[in-house]
């Protein structure tokens, strides 16, 4: 093994490059460990020239130490934002399992999340937010009302529930709807 090929020695400078790194993405948005600590990785690549593999996964793991130290991450809450907002927004259960799969939120975090999460509630607000069924804005044909349902069940959404919101009155859409957190 040559020089080029020896890991780097990680000098205090790069470890407070990795405090203040996490520092500054933690104050900017909430983050998951795993979205920190890849955020980190990636950077420490093209920051520091020649830095090893593993003296970047050792950097990335000092900036989420740090942010774990200071209170900063917290993947309960960050999931159970996420979840919140995600069923506002008219995301299913299904398809919200599967962002915070991607953000590193593990299984069992998830199902306690997705405990909260209301598909009905969901599939109104994607309702309100396309204007199908009970927020449609005039009478359309039957080509147009499958194109709605097919819409929604590709949004994960079970097609007897998008039966049942598409056949709702507006009245109890908006009901559903001012009762959500």
């Amino acid at each position: 093994m040559d020089d080029t090929e020896q890991p780097k020695t990680l000098t205090p400078r790069m470890l407070k490059w990795a405090q203040n790194s996490a520092l500054y993405r933690v104050s900017r948005q909430m983050l998951s460990r795993r979205q920190l600590h890849d955020a980190v990785l990636r950077k420490a690549r093209e920051k520091f020239d020649d830095i090893s593999v593993e003296d970047a996964q050792t950097l990335a793991a000092t900036a989420v130490a740090f942010a774990d130290s200071i209170g900063a991450l917290d993947d309960d809450a960050f999931a159970q934002a996420k979840t919140r907002s995600a069923v506002r927004g008219g995301k299913s259960q299904r398809m919200i399992a599967r962002a915070l799969s991607r953000k590193g939120i593990d299984k069992e975090t998830t199902q306690a999340a997705l405990a909260e999460a209301d598909d009905l509630t969901a599939a109104v607000a994607l309702s309100r937010r396309r204007a199908f069924g009970p927020f449609r804005r005039a009478e359309v044909d039957d080509a147009r009302r499958q194109k709605e349902l097919a819409a929604m069940v590709r949004q994960g959404f079970v097609f007897e529930l998008v039966k049942r919101v598409s056949a709702m009155s507006r009245e109890e859409a908006e009901e559903i709807l001012s009762q959500m957190p």
